[in-house]
């Protein structure tokens, strides 16, 4: 006897941000939504209680820019997530983990 399986559905559309931070917190992010550059420096701002003007001129950028940064699909340098986490009393870590072993 075999078992049908369920296939693994992929999303279509970005899901939202409130969705994407309580689905976060509860530990049920599928791992190629865990980290969503865009959302993750949101959250850090959020966390700070920095409203997106505040956080601009502590980066010397605009508005605008810190709400396309926070975007779904934003592809922030490095440079801007550092001093984005810098700006929100965080530190920015970026790891490459060897995964050959496994």
């Amino acid at each position: 006897m075999t078992t049908a399986t369920t296939p693994q559905l992929t999303r279509r559309r970005p899901r939202a941000f409130v969705e994407w931070r309580q689905l976060r917190a509860w530990g049920k992010l599928p791992d190629r939504e865990s980290d969503v550059p865009g959302f993750l420096l949101r959250t850090a701002r959020e966390d700070a209680g920095l409203t997106q003007r505040q956080l601009a001129e502590r980066l010397g950028i605009t508005q605008q820019a810190v709400a396309r940064a926070e975007g779904w699909s934003s592809n922030p340098t490095v440079d801007l997530m550092n001093r984005w986490a810098r700006a929100c009393g965080h530190r920015l870590e970026i790891r490459l983990t060897d995964t050959s072993g496994q």
